[in-house]
């Protein structure tokens, strides 16, 4: 699923970056989770409670309830995403105790491993220490706890995905070793205290799923040599709930095949594979006519699908969860709640008129919206 929208800039003061003071988000949070948790007690006595604490030490803790229905809200309100019908379901690792680089690693692995889940891919988000006054919280680098690393050789050639050149630099300088293979994962680097660098860490042996893409009908697919992974674990997000930024809290759902086939595979500034997948299906490409473009980018797809599904790992196709995000819709406006939507993201790039979510416009994008996954600004 792709990531969610990015941040507004920061509010007002507070220094969490808040669109309000945080004492008003805090507020603002906890009526809006005893409204929807109407089991979870006195609202005002908690109001009291957290005001109380913000004036002694300048922030305030969140229970383990508020924490949870935080972060599945904060996916509910995640603009860019499609695959929302499932945010109840997102499983909350409370790792707020949890602040040095080593540990945050290994419960990274551990994220990975749980997530995958033996191939039937279930939505996770691990929320370490958040940013205390005068006391930042731990930040992963990586943008996904998995990315491939890319490097352009000194004839000018691409290896691996140019999305992931940033940090494969960076891991080198930290004493990684890069090779020539396109499909390299990169390690995980993560920075634990202002102004020391980050540590480094490869994911061990079980962390990873792999899938490696076939094609159903054509044999010579697989000499590609072409895989993708299971997880899509967004890792340089902050988490906000009612004032309270999480700078490290990796999440993921499950992937859409376009995601894969259709961006990741076939974009011009990632593996740019469609020129090599065209002349293999024998396609004219001396003009834009022919549309060798269009007809290669199907066959990737058909591949990424039929792969996954081989494998036996969690994967969606663009129609149906296009008729997914519709029923979210429905189910969020029988409760009286916008469904915001960034159509841009939700409109999936392949055979987009022919999905339910083109036909239609959303409500707008509210970049006050909290709880939230931010785009993190360090």
């Amino acid at each position: 699923m792709p990531p969610p929208a990015p941040a507004p800039p920061p509010g007002t003061p507070g220094g969490h970056g808040a669109v309000g003071s945080l004492p008003q988000e805090a507020e603002r949070f906890v009526r809006q989770f005893h409204r929807e948790q109407p089991q979870a007690g006195d609202v005002e006595r908690r109001i009291r409670e957290v005001l109380a604490e913000i004036g002694r030490t300048g922030t305030y803790t969140h229970s383990p309830a508020e924490l949870a229905s935080g972060a599945r809200v904060a996916w509910r309100n995640a603009a860019r995403c499609i695959g929302r019908l499932y945010w109840r379901s997102l499983v909350v690792r409370d790792l707020r105790e949890v602040s040095d680089a080593d540990t945050i690693a290994a419960e990274c692995f551990e994220h990975l491993r749980l997530a995958d889940n033996g191939g039937r891919v279930r939505p996770v988000v691990s929320v370490f220490a958040p940013d205390r006054p005068g006391r930042p919280g731990p930040r992963i680098v990586n943008d996904q706890l998995v990315r491939y690393a890319g490097h352009r050789t000194p004839e000018g050639r691409w290896i691996g995905d140019p999305r992931g050149a940033g940090l494969t630099a960076q891991a080198v300088d930290l004493g990684w070793k890069r090779d020539d293979e396109p499909f390299q994962v990169l390690p995980l680097m993560v920075r634990d205290r202002p102004g020391a660098g980050p540590e480094w860490y490869e994911l061990p042996d079980g962390a990873v799923t792999e899938v490696p893409l076939r094609h159903p009908d054509h044999a010579w697919f697989a000499e590609l040599g072409l895989r993708w992974y299971a997880v899509p674990a967004i890792s340089d997000m902050v988490l906000e709930i009612g004032g309270i930024r999480y700078p490290a809290a990796p999440f993921n759902g499950w992937y859409m095949g376009t995601e894969i086939g259709a961006r990741n595979l076939a974009d011009t500034e990632r593996y740019d594979l469609l020129p090599a997948v065209a002349d293999r299906l024998g396609i004219d490409r001396s003009s834009e006519r022919t549309l060798w473009r269009d007809r290669a980018l199907v066959e990737l797809n058909v591949a990424v699908l039929h792969s996954f599904q081989e494998a036996g790992v969690t994967m969606a196709d663009h129609h149906t969860e296009s008729e997914r995000f519709l029923r979210h819709i429905a189910q969020e406006s029988r409760h009286g709640r916008p469904t915001p939507a960034d159509w841009s993201w939700i409109v999936p790039p392949v055979s987009g008129a022919a999905t339910p979510v083109f036909h239609r416009y959303y409500d707008p994008v509210d970049p006050s919206l909290r709880p939230a996954y931010l785009a993190r600004e360090s």
